[in-house]
C-alpha cells in the first residue's frame, strides 16, 4: 500500500539497524550511548540516523525505563514574582537533564490544596513532585509520608520525612537588619508580619517566611544591643503585595513612632513602603533606609533602586531538581534539609 500524498511513515529503530547493517541491539546502544562496538560501526550508525532523520520516541523509551520523563512542580500561585521565577528556573534545570515539568497550582488552605495533590498524585504521568508548600496549608507529617519521590521547597518544615530545599531565612534576615544597622539605622520597622508580635514565640520559630525572617531581625537586633519596638512591626497577614506594603507603612508613619530603617519581608512590600515614604516626604535613604527580599526583576529598575536579599533561586531550583531526580533513580539517601546562605544586593534605597 502506497503512502498517502503528504504523509511519511515514521522512521523506526529497525529501519536504522537494517540500513546500517547492524543488529537492533547495536542500533539501540548507539542511540543510548552505551555498549561496546568499533568506532567505525558507531560512526556508520550515526550517519544512517542522520540520513534517515530518525528521532527517538521519548515516550516509548521512558516507558521501557519505567519513567515518564516528567516531574511535577506544585505551587500555590504563579502570580507572585518569586514563584513564577521558581517555575521558570525549575523548568530550565529539568531540561538540562532531559526532563520536562508539569507546573500546577493548588487552592491554598482548601479541600483542593496541597494535601489533595499529594493524595491524588498520579505516578503514570509524573515521576515525582517538587512541592512549594504554602504558608497557610495545614500539612501534617503524615501527609508528607508518600509513596513517590517528593522534594519540598520553601520555609515550611518537613519533619525530616521529605527532602527540604530552602535558603536560610533566619540568616538572610539577620544580614538585612545588620546591613541597616551597620549603615546608620538604629530604629527598624518591619513590614509583613503574619500576626500579633510575640517576640518569645518568634525566637522559637522553625518555619514560615515571615516568622523566620522576623526571628532573624530580632536576633540581629539583640546581638547589637538594640530592640525591635512592637509598635513598628507592621502586620499584613497573608497579603504581601505592593498595596499592603504601602498601607501598613503609611499606618506606621501616621502613628508618629519614629523609625529610620525598614526591613520589608519581600520586595513587593518594600516597593509599597518606598511609595508611602515618598508620598509622606521622607528622603530615602538619607532619612529612612529600605531593604527587601527576593531580588525580583523590578527591584533594580525602580525610581529608587531597591536594596534586597538575593532569592538564591539559581541554587534552589537546580538543587531541588537534582534531588528529585536522585530520588527517581532510587538513590537510597536519608531525607535532608539542604540550605544555603543569601547575600545583600546593595542599591540606592540604602546607604553605602
Amino acid at each position: 500500500m502506497s503512502e498517502h500524498p503528504g504523509t511519511r511513515r515514521r522512521v523506526t529503530l529497525r529501519d536504522v539497524a537494517e540500513a546500517a547493517g547492524v543488529s537492533l541491539k547495536t542500533a539501540s546502544n548507539v542511540i543510548n550511548g552505551s555498549g561496546r562496538m568499533s568506532k567505525d560501526t558507531r560512526t556508520k550508525v550515526e550517519s544512517v540516523i542522520k540520513e534517515l532523520g530518525y528521532q527517538v520516541n521519548v515516550a516509548a523509551r521512558n516507558l521501557s525505563r519505567n519513567h515518564t520523563g516528567f516531574i511535577t512542580l506544585a505551587v500555590p500561585s504563579l502570580t507572585p514574582p518569586y514563584l513564577a521565577e521558581l517555575a521558570n528556573r525549575t523548568i530550565d534545570a529539568a531540561r538540562q537533564h532531559d526532563y520536562s515539568v508539569y507546573v500546577t497550582t493548588y487552592a491554598e488552605g482548601s479541600a483542593k490544596g496541597a494535601r489533595d495533590l499529594l493524595r491524588k498524585f498520579n505516578s503514570t504521568v509524573s515521576d515525582g513532585m517538587i512541592l512549594s508548600m504554602s504558608e497557610v496549608e495545614k500539612i501534617s507529617k503524615e501527609d508528607l509520608e508518600v509513596g513517590f519521590p517528593l522534594v519540598v521547597v520553601g520555609a515550611r518544615t518537613t519533619w525530616g520525612v521529605a527532602d527540604h530545599v530552602t535558603p536560610d531565612d533566619v540568616d538572610a534576615a539577620a544580614q538585612a537588619a545588620g546591613y541597616l544597622y551597620a549603615h546608620g539605622s538604629s530604629r527598624l520597622a518591619v513590614i509583613g508580619a503574619r500576626g500579633d508580635y510575640d517576640e518569645a514565640a518568634l525566637l522559637q520559630s522553625v518555619e514560615g517566611n515571615a516568622q523566620l525572617r522576623l526571628r532573624g531581625v530580632i536576633e540581629e537586633a539583640h546581638r547589637r544591643g538594640c530592640a525591635i519596638d512592637p509598635r513598628l512591626v507592621g502586620t499584613t497577614d497573608q497579603d504581601w503585595t505592593i498595596g499592603a506594603g504601602a498601607c501598613v507603612t503609611q499606618r506606621l508613619i501616621d502613628s508618629g513612632v519614629p523609625f529610620d530603617g525598614v526591613v520589608a519581608l519581600n520586595d513587593q512590600l518594600a516597593i509599597g513602603a518606598l511609595t508611602a515614604l515618598r508620598i509622606s516626604g521622607y528622603a530615602v535613604p538619607e532619612q529612612v533606609q529600605v531593604i527587601g527580599f527576593d531580588n525580583i526583576e523590578e527591584a533594580a529598575y525602580l525610581q529608587i533602586p531597591l536594596t534586597t536579599m538575593d532569592s538564591r533561586l539559581e541554587w534552589t531550583a537546580p538543587t531541588a531538581v537534582e534531588r528529585i531526580l536522585a530520588r527517581i533513580r532510587g538513590e537510597n539517601v536519608m531525607p535532608e534539609k539542604l540550605t544555603c546562605s543569601s547575600q545583600v544586593i546593595v542599591r540606592a534605597s540604602t546607604r553605602r
